[in-house]
């Protein structure tokens, strides 16, 4: 970040005046004359202390030190461009904003932007606090005036006494004064004012309560001022609870005896609040219909479901933007909150839901960030204590749930309740077969804002709703089988994966991962009412889950669920801890796998299972190879192999075939090693086991690079990514990538090399061991032995690259 002022900081907007309008004037030589004035600018800002925020094309926002420089700045700077054909509009606000690693976050940066949006080309526009500081010399008082903002008006003063049409600020509406600026929204603004300025006559905003509807709707209306001339009318629904006091209710708000005398104003009515009167909805549609050149933009929870009706969703802010609201709110009860990493935490656990991040702000007047983020684990009795002149229904978050619960018929009502029992996200086929929903009554809670749904047939309540949905799930009288059922369910769907070393058919990844919140779930209910081989059970059919870089957790699991299995099947105590030593092994813990393998095996011998000891075999065999017992490892993979075959076991000889690989190559024989690698892969393609198969590509990689190969190493890494990205596999691919990462820097490419390297280690996923051999101390010593300061830049870039993106960067050869 430049060295930008702190403290009292004064800032200056600029921006052309009709910048559409000039373009069409000068054609080519618009883009000369807007470098001249950026030049003529930059000059006058810098010779006065002037620091350069950020400059989009047209517009400057620069940081001052002394508002008084800031004056002389702006007065030197149209002085430059009197004389030219581009003009500048300049707003000016002192304040004392605060400063992050991303730049200036505070309303005064929205205030000093809004003041220079009023003026006009050549005009100085000066909030009070930059007069008083820098004095009212050679400033004109022009009164107090609204802005776009719709926070309270602002005195303006102008920098000379030339004369200007009158201020482009808000004119007669009744708007109500909002007490902060709108944060974010951009789109969503850009949007809606695109829509109801063309053909859109209703737009209904809809979404659940706390989400920003009526603040989003209030600034669309502030916007649309100067494109509805008959004027733009915020009609508070709210308070009403007869649908016949609607239609009254909108005309006297709009300073007519009846709807109809609208007919000739172009005017913009805003129903604020609409859910619990749909009933009246009839209303809108006659006023639509009696040829007024009325627009109405509602916000309601639910859609008014009328013909013509353009349905836009108000979803829970991105995270920056919720960052920067619980910034701002809480700058008003704490002048030195300065966002964090539980700052970000708390609005994700509060799905960037406006209001819950604004109740939770008044929070932290006493409070720490982490003492809140502790106490959000049950928001609803925290989050209480609004604004005292907020509706009721908005001063708690509790509140604005139950307005949206007691509008709901019985029958919606229970299955609100039911559909809690997801975590997370869920799928049509779960909401039918275990909460009793249909297409219809789940698309009515959508309707209702209660229920987001999502792309394809999933859907998702958001976690503050779901709380409540909880509550009111612990006095069903069905709880406690729904529970069952939701268990019952996930098992089921977790054996179609095929994700257990039993299981002969072609694993599908795929279908688990979506859902793991869901298994998360089903396993704590099966801990806590002490079904441990429902656990047991469903742990091992996601065997192979666990190792696609969700090690730690699965051992976990395994160890939670082991402790309690005495009285667990002796096939079912195998089959768990040969999987538990899968992730140790995963995990680094190659003791720990060894003797959880060795335990499966005496299990599987005395069973005489031999499928099992065939597999136990081969993982024993890894062990003996990461101990350097290159002899006993090969003794072990014979076996193994031999055992099998014998069981006409394609899906087990892979693995024992792939280790003797490796062991071949380790004693020196080179074609051998790669001839039984091939042999795996090519097995392992025909079975469908691609986790198993992108291993071995990676192996295959491995004799490429130490051979120099690099165009085969790229084509061999590449299919190994596929094939991890297709499986949301992130172990293998930070192993893929570094490997990439390695020919790259050999080719002489450091700073792509180290944008792959820094995005392995930003991940946190780089996991050593595996079914095979693999040094990760020898690839970090090869590639860091290379590494050069184009490597280091590349590195830190990386560092802000999500793995997957890196991983299909490469995948696709770009």
């Amino acid at each position: 970040m430049r060295d930008l002022p702190t403290g009292t900081v004064t800032f200056l907007f600029t921006d052309v005046e009709g910048s559409t309008r000039l373009l069409q004037e000068l054609g080519d030589a618009y883009a000369d004359a807007l470098s001249d004035h950026r030049d003529a600018l930059r000059g006058c800002f810098s010779r006065h202390g002037g620091v350069e925020v950020d400059t989009q094309g047209d517009a400057f926002f620069i940081a001052f030190a002394k508002a008084s420089d800031a004056l002389a700045a702006a007065k030197e700077g149209q002085e430059a461009l009197a004389s030219g054909p581009i003009h500048v509009r300049m707003g000016l606000h002192t304040g004392e904003p605060l400063l992050t690693g991303e730049g200036y976050v505070g309303i005064d940066v929205h205030r000093a932007a809004r003041i220079a949006g009023v003026g006009y080309g050549g005009q100085i526009l000066v909030s009070r606090s930059t007069c008083e500081l820098a004095g009212a010399d050679s400033l004109c008082d022009l009164g107090e005036h609204r802005l776009k903002d719709l926070t309270a008006p602002e005195h303006i003063y102008q920098l000379g006494d030339d004369d200007f049409p009158p201020l482009k600020s808000l004119n007669a509406t009744n708007l109500p004064v909002a007490s902060n600026p709108l944060v974010g929204r951009e789109a969503e603004l850009a949007e809606l004012t695109a829509m109801l300025t063309d053909s859109e006559r209703l737009v209904t905003l809809t979404g659940p309560g706390g989400s920003g509807k009526t603040r989003l709707g209030l600034q669309v209306g502030a916007e649309l001022l100067e494109d509805f001339p008959g004027g733009v009318f915020f009609v508070r629904l709210a308070s009403l609870s007869d649908p016949e006091l609607v239609r009254p209710t909108i005309a006297r708000t709009a300073g007519v005896r009846e709807l109809e005398e609208l007919a000739g104003r172009r005017s913009l009515l805003l129903l604020d609040n609409f859910e619990h009167l749909l009933g009246a909805a009839f209303e809108v549609t006659a006023l639509l219909e009696a040829g007024t050149a009325a627009k109405v933009l509602a916000t309601s929870r639910a859609p008014l479901r009328l013909h013509g009706e353009c349905e836009f969703a108000v979803d829970p802010l991105p995270e920056d933007d919720a960052v920067e609201l619980l910034v701002q709110r809480a700058r008003s009860v704490r002048r030195d909150f300065a966002p964090d990493e539980n700052a970000k935490e708390i609005c994700r656990r509060l799905d960037g839901l406006p209001l819950a991040l604004e109740l939770a702000a008044a929070r932290l007047r006493s409070l720490d960030s982490a003492t809140l983020l502790e106490r959000l684990e049950h928001r609803l009795p925290l989050l209480t204590g609004g604004a005292r002149d907020a509706p009721d229904r908005q001063r708690t978050l509790r509140a604005t749930m139950e307005w949206s619960y007691d509008l709901l018929p019985d029958d919606l009502r229970k299955l609100f309740a039911r559909v809690a029992v997801f975590a997370g996200r869920f799928s049509l086929d779960a909401a039918e077969k275990v909460a009793g929903a249909t297409v219809e009554t789940l698309d009515a809670l959508v309707e209702a804002s209660l229920v987001k749904a999502l792309v394809g047939t999933r859907f998702l309540m958001l976690e503050t709703i779901r709380e409540f949905a909880l509550e009111r799930f612990a006095e069903a009288d069905d709880a406690g089988e729904l529970r069952a059922r939701h268990a019952e369910y996930y098992r089921a769907l977790a054996l179609t994966a095929s994700l257990d070393t039993d299981v002969a058919t072609e694993q599908r990844p795929e279908i688990v991962i979506p859902e793991a919140a869901n298994l998360r779930a089903a396993l704590a209910w099966a801990l806590e009412r002490g079904e441990t081989e429902f656990g047991l059970d469903l742990l091992v059919a996601l065997e192979q889950f666990w190792v696609l870089g969700y090690t730690a957790e699965g051992m976990r699991w395994f160890s939670a669920f082991l402790e309690r299995a005495d009285a667990a099947s002796p096939l079912l105590r195998a089959r768990a801890l040969r999987s538990f030593g899968s992730s140790a092994s995963f995990a680094g813990d190659f003791d720990l796998a060894e003797r959880l393998w060795e335990e499966s095996l005496a299990e599987y011998q005395r069973l005489g299972n031999d499928h099992g000891i065939a597999v136990l075999l081969h993982r024993l065999s890894i062990s003996a190879l990461l101990r350097g017992d290159v002899e006993h490892a090969h003794e072990l993979s014979e076996r193994s192999l031999e055992l099998h075959r014998r069981l006409a076991n394609d899906k087990g000889a892979v693995q024992p075939l792939a280790l003797l690989g490796a062991i071949a190559l380790q004693t020196g024989d080179r074609a051998g090693g790669v001839a039984l690698l091939e042999e795996s892969a090519e097995l392992a393609d025909r079975i469908g086991w691609r986790w198993w198969r992108a291993g071995t590509l990676s192996a295959l990689a491995d004799v490429a690079i130490a051979e120099g190969r690099g165009v085969d190493a790229r084509t061999l890494l590449r299919d190994a990514l596929d094939l991890a990205l297709q499986l949301g596999d992130r172990v293998g691919l930070s192993w893929y990538l570094s490997q990439f990462s390695l020919v790259l820097v050999r080719e002489g490419r450091s700073e792509e090399a180290g944008r792959v390297w820094g995005a392995v280690e930003a991940a946190a996923a780089f996991v050593p061991g595996g079914p095979w051999p693999r040094d990760a101390d020898r690839l970090d010593h090869e590639v860091k032995e290379l590494a050069d300061s184009a490597f280091e830049r590349g590195r830190e870039d990386g560092r802000a690259l999500p793995l997957e993106d890196v991983a299909t960067s490469l995948r696709d050869g770009s």
